[in-house]
């Protein structure tokens, strides 16, 4: 959960390499609907990195944050439409 948090992202690569064409259409809506959030609240980030360790330094941390918490959910829920159900061997 820390490089999740901190958008260090080759922690998801296990996970998208495991069901391609199921999970990276399902982050790139998640990521979109954040990214777009964040322009529609006009979110500035003088960072060149993002993540919850720098959301203070936003100049609206608490739109921000809601922002990566929809695109979260978002995924989140496309994922669970798509994805098979896990069966156990």
């Amino acid at each position: 959960y820390f490089m999740g948090a901190a958008f260090v992202t080759e922690g998801a690569i296990p996970f998208a390499a495991a069901d391609p064409l199921r999970v990276i259409p399902a982050a790139v809506v998640g990521a979109a609907v954040a990214g777009g959030l964040t322009e529609f609240f006009r979110v500035t980030l003088p960072a060149p990195h993002g993540g919850v360790f720098v959301a203070f330094i936003t100049n609206h941390p608490m739109l921000y944050l809601l922002s990566i918490v929809i695109g979260a959910v978002v995924m989140a829920i496309i994922l669970g439409i798509v994805k098979k159900p896990v069966t156990e061997k």
